[in-house]
C-alpha cells in the first residue's frame, strides 16, 4: 500500500497542517514569499526527507552489522537553479558525522550505503505525478 497524507491550508500566509493520520507537522512559506514562516517550506520538507533517510540508513546498516555507533548527525543543503528553458536543476550536498567505536573502513561503508538510501533512489527514479482531481468533502478523513 502506498503512503497517504492529508493537508489543510489556512488563509493566513500559506500555513498548512499535514498529517499521515498518526503524526502532524506544520508547513508554510518564508516571509519573503508572503508566508508566515511558521513551518517548514516545501523545499525544507523535501530536503528533510532525504536527510532523514540518509542518517537512518547509516543507523540501520550499523545495527544490521552489529557495529556500535552513537549519534549520527547530518548537514544538508539544497540549491535550485532555473535554466533558460524554465526547467529546474537541483543540487543537494551533504555531510554526515558518525560517532562511535567503528573503523574508517566501516564509516566509509556506512556513508556509501547512505548515498544509496531509499529516498535518494526514489528521487532519482521515474516519477508519474498524475493530474490533480477535486477532493469531495465526504472523502476527507
Amino acid at each position: 500500500m502506498g503512503k497517504k497524507i492529508n493537508i489543510k491550508n489556512l488563509p493566513t500566509g500559506y500555513q498548512s497542517f499535514i498529517t499521515n493520520g498518526r503524526h502532524s507537522i506544520t508547513a508554510d512559506e518564508p516571509l519573503t514569499s508572503k508566508g508566515t514562516d511558521l513551518g517548514f517550506s516545501p523545499e525544507d520538507l523535501i530536503l528533510s526527507s532525504l536527510a532523514m533517510c540518509k542518517v537512518a540508513t547509516v543507523r540501520y546498516i550499523a545495527r544490521k552489522n552489529n557495529w556500535k555507533i552513537d549519534d549520527v548527525d547530518g548537514e544538508f543543503e539544497l540549491k535550485v537553479k532555473r535554466g533558460v528553458d524554465g526547467k529546474l536543476s537541483t543540487t543537494v550536498t551533504g555531510k554526515i558525522k558518525i560517532e562511535g567505536s567503528i573503523t574508517e573502513e566501516q564509516k566509509a561503508i556506512l556513508i556509501k550505503e547512505a548515498d544509496a538510501c531509499y529516498v535518494h533512489r526514489m528521487i532519482e527514479g521515474d516519477w508519474n505525478i498524475e493530474k490533480i482531481e477535486e477532493l469531495q468533502t465526504q472523502e476527507l478523513v
